[in-house]
């Protein structure tokens, strides 16, 4: 008997249903975008800081501030230089 629990639902992921993906285990069904929600699949999706995103909307938040961190709600990575020069 499997004891696997997916880390979306918390719910045991039974064989059948089970979706592996970076070592976790996931419901088919479960495993969405984080941006837009539809379902992911293992050929359309990207995985960016234990995230995962379908494609369209990945290249779509990255164009729309030309880089990955202020796009996804981080602290641009520049910043972290003008605090070491201060």
């Amino acid at each position: 008997m499997t004891s696997e629990k997916c880390p979306v639902c918390s719910k045991t992921v039974y064989p059948m249903e089970k979706i592996n993906i970076d070592g976790k285990s996931f419901h088919r069904g479960c495993f969405r975008c984080a941006h837009c929600k539809g379902t992911l699949k293992l050929g359309n999706f990207t995985a960016l800081e234990g995230l995962f995103y379908c494609k369209p909307h990945l290249i779509q938040i990255f164009k729309e501030k030309g880089n990955y961190d202020e796009g996804f709600g981080r602290e641009q990575h520049k910043t972290k230089w003008t605090k070491a020069n201060e």
